[in-house]
């Protein structure tokens, strides 16, 4: 893999970040953006355990995918507090994903604000992104192509990205959101998966109080370096193709995937497994 560092920024006005990053859809990592949230120097593991102990959460790991398991389907739950004890005490695989803060921590919502990068943010859907050290996210794009801003807190994180001109790079799945999940980008092997050398993307750390820009529809690859927490605010994909694909994504594509897995069982999931490969390598000319 080919991936230059995500541009770093102390600070940025709106109208230079809709110049540089915004309408040239380009990753960036501001540093100094959101100093003035509570949330930058409340946040920690310990004040999460504090207001939201008592919550039972949903936790995922790193396993495949699986034909009987529903979508987003929780692995395992467990009081917020055990988890944070968890994450302070060992490393786990275990990762909170998508867990909507607004709906579950009312009290929270004190913490933040939606900043004003120039494009319309989703009020309604904050979420919050748990991991502990060295846990990861198979490298996915998300299922409505949005503009993502990753607010980053407590430790230190790694990123990947990709955008959507590197999929016949990738493995993707088909009918899905994600790439082979035996694949380590951390430490990717070009022997099995040649495809990922032509493979031109973005590498960046985030740590506490810094915010990752991903433009519309990138892939994205999370490691957690050391236990931590994110929060994501999204905008609406503004480009009509890939606003058309989301659409599908959402009405279509994840209907007629959790239908074939009813009626094919595991065997549906090891055809997209295969096709990943073969799919990729003949674009390539790979044998």
């Amino acid at each position: 893999m080919q991936l230059k560092e995500i541009d770093r920024v102390s600070s940025i006005t709106k109208e230079d970040f809709k110049k540089h990053y915004l309408k040239p859809q380009k990753p960036v990592i501001i540093e100094h953006f959101v100093d003035d949230w509570p949330a930058v120097q409340k946040w920690n593991l310990t004040y999460m355990a504090e207001v939201a102990g008592d919550i039972t959460v949903p936790l995922y790991d790193d396993r495949p995918v699986r034909h009987d398991e529903g979508f987003n389907q929780a692995h395992a739950k467990m009081k917020m507090r055990d988890y944070i004890a968890l994450l302070k005490k060992e490393p786990t695989r275990y990762r909170i994903f998508l867990w909507n803060i607004l709906k579950e921590v009312p009290a929270l919502q004190k913490d933040y604000e939606y900043p004003d990068f120039g494009i319309k943010l989703m009020k309604g859907l904050p979420m919050l992104f748990f991991g502990g050290e060295d846990s990861y996210t198979f490298m996915h794009y998300d299922i409505d192509l949005a503009n993502i801003f990753h607010f980053h807190f407590h430790g230190k994180k790694e990123v990947i990205l990709f955008d959507q001109s590197q999929n016949d790079y990738l493995y993707k799945i088909p009918h899905s959101l994600i790439v082979r999940e035996d694949i380590d980008f951390n430490h990717p092997d070009y022997d099995k998966w040649p495809a990922l050398k032509k493979a031109n993307g973005f590498r960046g750390n985030l740590n506490h109080g810094e915010v990752l820009y991903m433009p519309e529809g990138y892939w994205h690859y999370m490691r957690y370096i050391t236990p931590g927490f994110s929060m994501s605010l999204r905008a609406i994909a503004r480009n009509p193709k890939n606003l058309g694909k989301a659409i599908y994504n959402i009405a279509i594509m994840r209907h007629y995937d959790n239908l074939m897995r009813r009626l094919q069982g595991q065997k549906w999931i090891d055809k997209k497994n295969e096709k990943a490969i073969t799919k990729t390598h003949e674009k390539l000319g790979v044998t």
